[in-house]
């Protein structure tokens, strides 16, 4: 199964929803988020949250961050001759940061610490070595939160994904995905 989502603004101090209306048997196999930032400073500090079988207020399994969550631990950096950080993008087998567009962005607020460069964003999670198992529910979230000098707050981005499982039959229906004019970018 797949379940794809979008948010044109999240909302402040809620978590993004990846993943909900699970009901059944199965295996979470993995995450694409694509994020198009609405604000300055680093995006990737919020946890990727697995609330299974009946959590409710803490998730049984939770990341340490988005950039831990998906393979790019320090910021996905690399940097250059003169000591400046870039983010760097990678494709590994399960995890990977393969999109990275400025040009795409062009007509937005931010990106990473320079407010003149937004950046849209596509980064991929495969669970197939530590698939998260559940018996009766899923619901999958992203905890949207950003650094600065002065610490941590939370975030409003664009911010779409898809959501991949194996599920045994039968299972509940799901909600459409909404009209295609919402589905497109701006």
């Amino acid at each position: 199964h797949a379940q794809w989502r979008r948010e044109r603004v999240t909302e402040l101090a809620r978590d993004y929803v990846v993943l909900d209306g699970v009901h059944g048997r199965g295996a979470y196999i993995g995450t694409y988020l694509a994020l198009t930032a609405l604000e300055s400073r680093w995006w990737g500090e919020g946890e990727v949250k697995m609330y299974i079988d009946g959590d409710d207020q803490y998730p049984t399994w939770c990341s340490t961050g988005a950039e831990d969550y998906f393979g790019g631990a320090w910021s996905f950096a690399d940097f250059d001759e003169h000591g400046r950080m870039h983010e760097q993008t990678f494709c590994a087998p399960y995890v990977g940061f393969p999109f990275y567009s400025q040009r795409l962005a062009s007509h937005r607020e931010s990106a990473y610490w320079d407010v003149n460069t937004p950046v849209t964003r596509g980064l991929y999670r495969w669970h197939i070595p530590d698939p998260i198992y559940f018996e009766h529910d899923l619901r999958v979230e992203w905890q949207q939160i950003g650094t600065e000098e002065g610490g941590n707050f939370e975030r409003q981005d664009d911010v779409a994904s898809v959501a991949y499982w194996y599920q045994l039959e039968p299972h509940a229906p799901f909600d459409p995905i909404g009209d295609r004019r919402f589905r497109q970018p701006r």
